[in-house]
C-alpha cells in the first residue's frame, strides 16, 4: 500500500513530533486532539523547532513552508478518517486508546493501516478491539521525536506482511531506523530502560545517593547524556510509573515492581518538567534536586 496522508490522535510531546516529521517527508498530515489549546501550542512549537533546524542548516525554509503547509488541525477525531495510515499518540492509559479506536472505525476506508504509538501496551490486545488487527500494528516513536533516530515497529499477533511492509517504508521514508520488536510489554528500549531508571529511584529512596550524586555517577561513570533521574523528569514520572505497572502486571515478576518513592511523587502531582517539579525542582533558574 503506498501511504499518502497520515492522521495523527493526539498533539502532546509525541504527537506534534510525530506530525513534524511526517510533513517534513511529504506527507499530508491532520493532526486531532480534543484540545483546541493543545493544537495550536502545538503549532506553534513545531514551527519553532523547524525554525531550529533552518538555524542549523539541516532543512530550507522552503522546506519549512511547504512542511507547515501540509499540516491541518482539527478537534473533530473523525477527520482523520480518510487518512491511510492513522498514529495514535493519546495518553498511555488503554481505555482512552480504545476509545479512540472504537470511534474512528465507522469512519476510515478498508485499507486504512491502524497503530498506536503506546511505549507498552499490548498490541495484540488493542487490535482485537478492531475490526482490521492484521492491520493494526505499533509505531513506537522516542522522544523528541525530530532528533531520536529509532521507530520501533510491532506486530501483534495477526498483523499481515502487507502492514509491515507499509509501515516500515513510513519509516524509511522519514529517514528513521526501524527495529523490529515483538509485542511482549515495554517492548524493546523500554524494557531495557524503565527498570534501569526504576533502580536508580530505589537507590534515592534507598539512601544510597542523592539525586545529584545518581545522576553525575551515571552520566561521568556510565557516559550516559542524561542521568536517571533528570531522564526520569524528561520523560513523566506518570509514564514512567505506568510503563513499570505494565511490566509488573504483564510478566508477573516483582523485579519489575515499582519503586514506592515514584509512586509518591505521582501522587504528589510531581510529575517532572511537564509540571515544573519531579526529582528536580524547574521553577527557578537551574533545575534544582528535590532531594
Amino acid at each position: 500500500m503506498d501511504i499518502k496522508s497520515i492522521g495523527v490522535v493526539g498533539a502532546g510531546q509525541m504527537g506534534n513530533g510525530i506530525a513534524h516529521v511526517c510533513a517534513l517527508a511529504g506527507y499530508d498530515v491532520v493532526m486531532t486532539d480534543i484540545s483546541a489549546d493543545a493544537l495550536s501550542k502545538a503549532m506553534a512549537l513545531i514551527e519553532k523547532n523547524m525554525a531550529r533546524q533552518v538555524a542549523r542548516e539541516k532543512i530550507s525554509e522552503t522546506e519549512m513552508a511547504e512542511a507547515l503547509g501540509r499540516i491541518r488541525t482539527t478537534t473533530t477525531l473523525t477527520d482523520v478518517g480518510p487518512s491511510d495510515l492513522i498514529i495514535e499518540a493519546a495518553t498511555e492509559r488503554e481505555t482512552v486508546k480504545q476509545a479512540i479506536f472504537e470511534d474512528l472505525l465507522p469512519h476510515i476506508k478498508p485499507e486504512t493501516i491502524l497503530t498506536s504509538n503506546t511505549s507498552s501496551i499490548s498490541i495484540t490486545r488493542l487490535a482485537s478491539r478492531t475490526d482490521r488487527p492484521e492491520k493494526f500494528m505499533g509505531f513506537h516513536f522516542m522522544n523528541p521525536v525530530p532528533v531520536m533516530q529509532l521507530v520501533e515497529l510491532i506486530r501483534g499477533i495477526a498483523t499481515d506482511e502487507e502492514t509491515f511492509a507499509a509501515c516500515k517504508a513510513v519509516v524509511d521514508r522519514l529517514g528513521k531506523t526501524a527495529a523490529t520488536a515483538e509485542d511482549f510489554p515495554a517492548f524493546i528500549v523500554n524494557r531495557i530502560l524503565m527498570p534501569m531508571i526504576n533502580e536508580a529511584v530505589y537507590t534515592l529512596y534507598e539512601g544510597v545517593g542523592n539525586v545529584k550524586s545518581i545522576d553525575e555517577s551515571m552520566k561521568l561513570g556510565a557516559n550516559h547524556p542524561m542521568g536517571p533521574l533528570e531522564l526520569a523528569d524528561f520523560i513523566g514520572l506518570d509514564t514512567c510509573l505506568a510503563i513499570m505497572n505494565v511490566l509488573h502486571d504483564g510478566l508477573a515478576d516483582t523485579k519489575y515492581r515499582p519503586c514506592p518513592l515514584l509512586t509518591k511523587y505521582v501522587e504528589a502531582g510531581w510529575l517532572g518538567r511537564k509540571t515544573q517539579r519531579g526529582f528536580y525542582d524547574y521553577r527557578g533558574e537551574m533545575p534544582v534536586p528535590t532531594r
